[in-house]
């Protein structure tokens, strides 16, 4: 069953091509070492050749456990492995652990991925993923872009990143493994409560499948599904509507257009230049309408990661500060 979910996935957004080379990236956990088996599988139906990335966080004492049964796995399925290796808590960078272990292996990824001249970067999320990623952004407060969840295809900094597993529950990720026997890492934290993730994983939608709706997971993967057919179309009709050079918006044409269409297109503008809409919340987009509509001339906003908007007579302009 799990297979052929995976291969309807892949079919139906175009994951995986012909003869694609793709980097698995590989934690050791149950959900990373299913993605790693299945791909394997359709390896020969696909033509894939296969590689796998372990970064180290340090995060836990055994850590180096994980990366030890990572170099082992590879050598059990003959497919290269390149291991990391990154002391996240002694970086000395801003925001939270969860952020930065995220930015670090991303960019081992990146890396990885271009040395090896892999086409994709194959992750593991998997259905549950999704349903605690939308209510997680539902309780933070989230725009249409935080309702697409996680998609099962995205290109970030020209890498594009594939999640084969999107549509396929946890149940059938441990079922898949205990069938055949096959060992993953069990990460202890993730039992832990301290992280929001945990405590949503953990608590309320249990709480929530058992006294609300018993098809949560799927209700909220369904919105995840529904919200980002509709953020892309207005993604792409933004996208052509854009035409101004270095960053400027033309606020006769910009205040004809309809509030959705211009709330799109202030966030493509951010996403020009800081590379994502990351940490980019509905209250800066507030802020950057009230720029328009009531602050004078040579008004200034300044938005996270560098990044400001100038209001002139007749345009707003973003720029790097």
């Amino acid at each position: 069953m799990i297979a052929n979910i995976v291969k309807n996935t892949i079919k139906r957004n175009l994951l995986i091509k012909q003869g694609d080379k793709i980097l698995v990236g590989v934690s050791g956990g149950a959900d990373s070492v299913c993605l790693l088996y299945l791909l394997k599988s359709l390896s020969k139906e696909f033509n894939l050749k296969l590689a796998i990335a372990h970064l180290d966080h340090m995060l836990r004492k055994d850590s180096a456990l994980d990366a030890e049964f990572v170099r082992k796995l590879g050598l059990k399925l003959s497919i290269p492995v390149t291991i990391g290796k990154i002391d996240i808590k002694n970086l000395g960078a801003k925001g939270s652990t969860e952020e930065i272990a995220r930015d670090a292996r991303l960019k081992f990824l990146f890396e990885t991925a271009k040395k090896i001249k892999a086409d994709k970067i194959a992750l593991a999320h998997n259905l549950d993923d999704q349903a605690e990623t939308l209510l997680m952004r539902l309780i933070r407060g989230s725009g249409l872009f935080g309702l697409s969840g996680i998609l099962p295809m995205k290109i970030i900094q020209g890498n594009k990143i594939i999640r084969p597993l999107i549509e396929v529950p946890r149940t059938e990720i441990d079922k898949y493994l205990k069938i055949r026997k096959i060992k993953s890492r069990l990460d202890k934290t993730n039992l832990e409560d301290i992280y929001l993730r945990n405590r949503l994983r953990n608590k309320l939608l249990p709480m929530l499948k058992k006294e609300y709706n018993p098809q949560i997971t799927q209700a909220l993967s369904n919105l995840a599904q529904s919200s980002s057919l509709d953020y892309d179309f207005l993604s792409r009709y933004s996208a052509k509507l854009i035409k101004e050079k270095f960053g400027s918006i033309n606020l006769v044409k910009f205040r004809r257009l309809h509030p959705a269409i211009q709330r799109m297109i202030l966030r493509l503008k951010v996403a020009k230049l800081q590379g994502s809409t990351r940490r980019i919340t509905y209250q800066h987009i507030k802020e950057i309408e009230d720029l328009i509509i009531a602050r004078p001339t040579n008004s200034i906003v300044d938005l996270p990661k560098g990044i400001s908007v100038l209001k002139k007579a007749k345009t707003i302009t973003f720029y790097r500060r």
